[in-house]
């Protein structure tokens, strides 16, 4: 596939390559079926050349957290990448995001409001995966709708409004970011627990009360079961051991990130 960036130095890409395969290999080690685990290698901040040399590792999935960063990245790179967007959604945002043509899945929806806008924007014959993200910690700071405790929570209307009138999008299943405190901890990670809990929860009113349109197939998850997307480069490993079959690694591969200021 084509594109329109310059090859990092030598020297780079083999330092990037190197860090890839390390995590690989972690994945490898600690999950149950690694070729089932997607690997999203998070090039915030990072140049379109990291992303590239990473691309030419065999990596295809890359996240991204800022809208205009995952547009001009998207434009230049090759088109077979799959990119998730993972930074906090907002709905004025919706439409560039869905403009993006190998834009595979969105791991932040938390509102009806933006799943209308996404669905409203997708105007090809495509299919966009969507990820809930719940608010594990209860972190005043973080994105994301609370854990299920009834069935006429927030992230139960959601889901169903998704499944049964958004044509455009697939309920692929939950994010959680997590509390720092958490990640850092050796004791087994509670919101990582937590997600797990509100999938089966999720699951479970779901295939209760399947029903179809007479339109279409009404369907969520792979083969019916919601996916979760825990653990960053800190924790993935304890995400993987927890059920995780999305991990989002940024620094693990592409070392730190420069401090800049401001979201797009």
């Amino acid at each position: 596939m084509s594109s329109k960036v310059a090859k990092p130095s030598p020297e780079r890409s083999a330092e990037i390559l190197e860090s890839l395969a390390e995590i690989r290999s972690r994945i490898q080690a600690v999950s149950s079926d690694s070729n089932s685990t997607t690997l999203v290698a998070v090039s915030k901040y990072k140049d379109a050349s990291d992303v590239l040399a990473c691309y030419e590792g065999g990596q295809r999935d890359f996240g991204e957290n800022y809208v205009q960063e995952l547009v001009d990245k998207a434009e230049k790179l090759p088109q077979d990448i799959r990119w998730h967007f993972i930074g906090t959604l907002q709905s004025k945002k919706g439409k560039d995001l869905a403009a993006i043509p190998n834009l595979y899945a969105i791991h932040s929806v938390t509102s009806i409001k933006a799943a209308k806008i996404l669905n409203t924007a997708i105007k090809e014959e495509r299919t966009l995966n969507v990820l809930l993200q719940v608010n594990t910690s209860g972190e005043e700071s973080k994105s994301g709708l609370p854990p299920v405790t009834s069935a006429d929570s927030e992230l139960i209307e959601l889901a169903r409004h998704i499944i049964t009138e958004c044509d455009h999008l697939h309920l692929q299943g939950l994010m959680t970011i997590g509390s720092l405190a958490q990640s850092l901890s050796t004791a087994e990670n509670a919101d990582f627990e937590t997600l797990t809990t509100t999938r089966e929860a999720l699951q479970s009113y779901l295939n209760a009360n399947r029903r179809g349109d007479g339109r279409r197939i009404i369907t969520w998850g792979e083969d019916g079961r919601l996916l979760v997307s825990m653990g960053m480069s800190s924790d993935f490993e304890a995400a993987l051991k927890a059920g995780s079959n999305i991990v989002r690694v940024g620094t693990g591969i592409f070392g730190e990130r420069p401090k800049k200021g401001g979201a797009n």
